[in-house]
């Protein structure tokens, strides 16, 4: 493994105290400080039947798709959204921030309970829209509240607020984050904790481990670079953070961005003999991550919101939004120092500065010594996850072997008819119309869109269950997410799928997964399945922020017939009487695949207010 010249300036340092302070680099939050808010094994401001949130529900005893506890508990926050400067890694820039921090606030809940999250849009110079994605959260209760702007709502307008109302209807670890444009990259991003019965024994829980890319040009600039004419050069992140923090070397800096060296890096505790519960998240915009830890193998216990049965690896593949919670030993002596690692990969991302840092202290060990570690060998070969073989799910979810439709799904990337390049998926690709919802025009009966081509809608009506196979003709790989479910992995490779699934009756489950790179004659392939149990649409699409922006994103329609019968509330379609009042008096300057106006109204569609009367 190569080492850069940031991490190495790390290493030869003779002590790890940081030359700013955590309100500069990080805000308002304390991840990464050996202050930040330990991690309890459930929320106790609740009912406790049968000593817990929960009662008697386990992971292997509970069908969590058709059941969740529920004993009428509320949890609420208050999120603001503004500008403000921080230097996570020395440069500084400005962000944008939930509460003034980055990350953002951890959001906290036992299973079952509901979430009540007041998001109001503070942005300025300039104002932007907004909206806030529950990653992972099922939604079916509350389709609206998945929060994809020209989807389920339209975007938060300058000035105004959104509350979002939803069921934390499965456990585990996850994120949330802006889905408006590529906006999370400037900053838009926190860990979510639902806590749920354990799969696995632990002692201590030390809570999130944020894996980030990090990038000092703001995203908007990136996104131009993305849709600029052909010839650009693709975006290369400039640093990589473990909860939010690393160094870097001043002397590279561009654009004349003040720059402080040795700013700091995230700290951990750990307790000899004991098992430390880590839930590792990439957050990120492009790279996938390579997560080791210095002299300790890790046990996998959860990929995504799915608990799985145990196994030991040496290092953990997180392509962006997948998340693995691990239990790491505690075998160091007392006053042990190590390194915690994670890499962009050399392989598959596009880093300027791959490698992160952190240091990982025992429970008598000098808290400002620096590790003198050895980092773990690992294979880098693959731009995958790993071998579907090594995980089953706790509970049993088998995979029918006659879905009720197939669909075969092709990426491509080549120009289009004025020259510039795009992701196309089906050789369509994607743009979205952010004053008029996907849900609420399906809600209304309206499930055709044939003036609308580049919306990419799959309607899939009231057939059962679904099998998507994914051809990737695209020499790199895509971490594919789809809202609203937890879908089956039947199989996953480069080549032609020759119809074998990996573990049928228990395949591995989970809501991202990535598809190796290929090209026509050879391409990477997936092949995904879910039951259509959530009526409304649902994104699926790449998670790399930048092939988004570029069109790789289609949406999937189910259940229309029950779909019709639902109730949007009055909040939802108020964001697109706001978000109309707002761009109409406003040059809104959008310019990629999530960000796009269009003059006058859906076909047969009144004005919004007309409709809201």
């Amino acid at each position: 493994m190569v080492v850069s010249a940031v991490a190495n300036s790390i290493l030869k340092l003779s002590t790890l105290v940081g030359s700013l302070s955590q309100s500069v680099t990080n805000g308002g939050s304390e991840l990464g400080t050996l202050s930040a808010p330990v991690i309890s094994p459930f929320l106790t401001s609740n009912p406790l039947p049968n000593g817990f949130p929960w009662s008697t529900a386990t992971a292997d005893n509970t069908n969590p798709y058709t059941t969740t506890p529920q004993f009428g508990v509320t949890r609420n926050y208050n999120f603001n959204i503004a500008r403000g400067n921080i230097a996570p890694d020395g440069v500084n820039k400005s962000a944008l921030l939930i509460n003034g921090a980055f990350p953002a606030p951890t959001i906290e809940a036992n299973w079952g309970d509901t979430l009540n999250i007041k998001v109001c849009n503070q942005i300025t110079g300039p104002e932007e829209g907004t909206a806030l994605h529950w990653h992972g959260m099922l939604q079916k209760l509350t389709p609206w509240f998945d929060g994809v702007p020209a989807v389920q709502q339209c975007p938060i307008a300058p000035g105004k607020c959104f509350t979002y109302t939803f069921l934390a209807d499965l456990y585990g670890t996850s994120w949330y984050h802006s889905h408006y444009s590529a906006q999370y990259n400037a900053g838009l991003l926190g860990p979510m904790i639902i806590h749920g019965p354990k799969n696995v024994p632990y002692d201590i829980d030390v809570g999130p481990v944020f894996l980030t890319d990090w990038y000092h040009t703001d995203y908007f600039t990136i996104v131009e670079q993305v849709m600029s004419s052909p010839g650009a050069p693709p975006p290369f992140s400039d640093n990589n953070l473990i909860n939010g923090k690393m160094n870097y070397d001043c002397s590279l800096v561009k654009n004349g961005q003040k720059c402080t060296p040795n700013a700091g890096v995230s700290k951990f505790k750990f307790t000899s003999g004991k098992k430390h519960r880590l839930r590792l998240i990439n957050g990120g915009s492009e790279g996938i991550q390579r997560f080791t830890i210095d002299g300790h193998n890790m046990t996998v216990m959860a990929n995504d919101f799915v608990p799985v049965k145990p196994y030991t690896t040496n290092m953990v593949t997180l392509g962006i939004g997948q998340r693995t919670d691990v239990i790491v030993e505690g075998i160091g002596k007392s006053d042990g120092v190590y390194w915690m690692r994670s890499d962009l990969s050399p392989t598959c991302d596009l880093a300027n500065q791959p490698n992160a840092l952190a240091a990982i202290y025992y429970e008598k060990a000098n808290t400002n010594a620096v590790p003198t570690t050895t980092a773990t060998p690992y294979d880098d070969s693959k731009c995958g996850n790993d071998d579907l073989a090594k995980t089953i799910p706790f509970y049993p979810f088998p995979a029918t072997s006659n879905p009720a439709v197939t669909q075969t799904i092709e990426i491509t990337f080549h120009q289009n008819s004025t020259g510039y390049n795009l992701f196309y998926m089906n050789n369509s690709t994607f743009r979205a119309n952010y004053d008029h919802p996907i849900l609420i025009l399906a809600n209304q009966g309206n499930t055709s869109y044939p003036y609308d081509p580049e919306w990419n809608v799959y309607n899939f009506k009231n057939n059962a269950s679904v099998r998507l196979i994914v051809k990737n003709e695209f020499g790199a790989s895509h971490p594919m997410h789809l809202h609203g479910h937890n879908f089956n992995v039947l199989a996953e490779g480069v080549g032609q799928w020759d119809g074998t699934i990996t573990h049928q009756s228990n395949t591995q489950r989970r809501d991202v997964q990535i598809v190796q790179g290929g090209s026509a004659a050879n391409p990477g392939y997936l092949v995904l399945q879910y039951y259509t149990d959530n009526p409304g649409v649902w994104p699926f699409h790449c998670h790399i922020a930048w092939h988004v922006s570029a069109g790789l994103y289609v949406n999937l329609l189910e259940q229309t017939t029950l779909l019709t019968k639902r109730n949007i509330p009055q909040s939802a379609k108020q964001t697109c009487i706001d978000w109309a009042a707002y761009s109409g008096h406003n040059v809104v300057d959008e310019i990629d695949s999530g960000l796009k106006e269009r003059d006058g109204l859906m076909p047969g569609m009144a004005n919004w207010e007309a409709w809201n009367a």
